[in-house]
């Protein structure tokens, strides 16, 4: 069917397009449906997207609707004139059937899959079945290699020169934990390059790029990166912007809406984004615990599937196992996290001793990894360049290259509830998840103000009327849903 192309300011944040209702019964196709849009020229381009209805004026039956998304990857024009028709099935759509049904995925299956979510060929609830069947299979190390190549080549590379081209992540799953800023000030303020994209939150109060967009702009073009690359020797910033990855960027959409993390899609999406970036060295925290993501056990398994991983990419990598029985830090939410960290860096304030140490730690086993120090001296040599303030120059210093300002944290939620302790007591446990559900509760990530701050933890002995948590948040009604979620759920136990 031969439409003409319309345009409204309309972002939506994926491609998608817009038909008039009676166009849509034409061609058979259902709301959220997939269509194919193709140009009319010698040289023609196609692109899947999904659709939805819409009546007059916005669009007539001769016309179709489409996102900026679609208008700058076709480059079409206003009045353009161009094909469209019904997707047809995708043929990935019964490879994530197998997958669902126990099947191993060849590297040709994986790569085709992959293509099609690139492509806007799957939709989202088909994407979904994906994330369930590797949630529940599992994949093997064929499959997960294939994966990170497939992703990688569905997207963009960000080329950096140099030596030292370094890189750490974390599995997540402890509440707080935001040591990734603290180890890239000190590692960049010594000579390491530091390429930092983060994610954002998926199941936790906040991801890296949620907290650090409290004070500063996450999102930048390549050429923008490599002159604050240039100028500070790292950037921070949201991978997703960098369309590096994109096919990891939309199941993670999914993974968030289901509220699950497959282990194989979480190794494939670590990996994809350090290799695209061009890491050398990468460090990689796996946090264990009773309320994390990976108990002992399973983080041992983790760490060789990351080690096996490494040679097969002729990367050095390192791998770390460390304690997440409970929170690191104080707060817990983007601008509360955010707090920590400044208190941290600058020498003239005075931290979270547990934020500060494992900060120093990561650090620390980057300069061995490197070679930049020799076995056992990496922490004093991060002790150096923390205590003596060069790492919260440098801090600062990428803070203004992406466009910040330290001020915007004298901000503070409009509403704020401390719960005091009704007897002495000491505290015997503080549950990971529960404390991450308080945080969203409140409002985050979305409100960066918003989330809870932690005045003990365990082992600590508290006495009666002594403050043990503050909920945060910029409206009543969540503040009221947060304070009944925390006597309901106990996620800090006493004895």
């Amino acid at each position: 069917m031969k439409l003409k192309v319309k345009f409204l300011k309309w972002e939506a944040g994926l491609p998608v397009a817009m038909l008039h209702f009676k166009t849509a019964e034409k061609l058979g196709v259902r709301i959220q449906g997939n269509i194919s849009i193709k140009t009319l020229s010698k040289y023609s381009k196609e692109m899947v997207t999904i659709i939805d209805t819409i009546d007059e004026p916005y669009v007539r039956e001769n016309e179709i609707l489409v996102s900026n998304e679609i208008k700058e990857e076709m480059r079409l024009k206003k009045g353009q004139k161009v094909d469209v028709n019904l997707a047809p099935i995708p043929e990935s759509l019964n490879f994530i059937k197998k997958k669902l049904n126990s099947g191993v995925l060849t590297r040709n299956e994986i790569f085709i899959i992959t293509r099609d979510i690139a492509r806007n060929a799957l939709s989202e609830a088909e994407i979904a079945l994906l994330v369930a069947a590797m949630y529940k299979q599992g994949m093997r190390m064929s499959e997960t290699i294939a994966m990170i190549e497939a992703m990688i080549k569905f997207g963009n590379k960000f080329s950096v020169k140099g030596k030292y081209i370094v890189d750490k992540h974390s599995i997540g799953g402890v509440a707080g934990n935001r040591t990734t800023p603290i180890v890239v000030s000190i590692c960049s303020a010594d000579g390491l390059i530091f390429p930092k994209t983060s994610s954002r939150a998926i199941t936790s109060a906040a991801g890296t790029a949620d907290v650090l967009e409290t004070i500063m702009e996450v999102e930048f073009t390549p050429d923008e990166l490599k002159k604050i690359l240039k100028k500070t020797n790292a950037f921070m910033v949201w991978g997703g912007s960098l369309d590096m990855v994109p096919v990891d960027s939309k199941i993670i959409k999914v993974e968030k809406e289901l509220n699950i993390d497959p282990k194989s899609q979480l190794v494939a999406s670590i990996m994809s984004k350090k290799f695209a970036v061009g890491s050398k060295y990468i460090l990689i925290d796996i946090p264990y615990g009773k309320s994390v993501k990976v108990d002992r056990k399973k983080a041992e398994s983790l760490k060789n599937e990351f080690l096996s991983l490494g040679k097969h990419f002729h990367k050095k990598i390192r791998v770390v196992l460390t304690d997440g029985s409970e929170p690191i830090g104080n707060g817990v939410g983007p601008a509360l996290e955010l707090k920590d960290i400044v208190k941290v860096l600058d020498p003239k304030q005075k931290g979270p001793k547990d934020l500060e140490k494992k900060s120093l730690f990561l650090a620390g086993e980057l300069f061995e990894l490197t070679g930049m120090a020799k076995k056992g001296y990496g922490l004093k040599m991060a002790e150096k360049i923390l205590y003596s303030g060069d790492a919260f120059k440098k801090f600062k210093e990428i803070v203004e290259a992406q466009k910040g300002n330290l001020n915007r944290l004298k901000r503070v939620a409009r509403f704020k509830k401390e719960i005091h302790s009704a007897k002495k007591a000491r505290i015997t446990g503080i549950d990971n998840k529960k404390i991450n559900s308080l945080a969203r509760i409140t409002g985050c990530p979305v409100d960066k103000f918003s989330g809870v701050y932690l005045y003990h933890h365990v082992g600590d002995e508290i006495k009666k009327g002594e403050k043990i948590i503050s909920l945060y948040s910029e409206t009543q009604s969540r503040l009221r849903q947060a304070i009944k979620f925390y006597r309901v759920e106990n996620p800090i136990k006493f004895k």
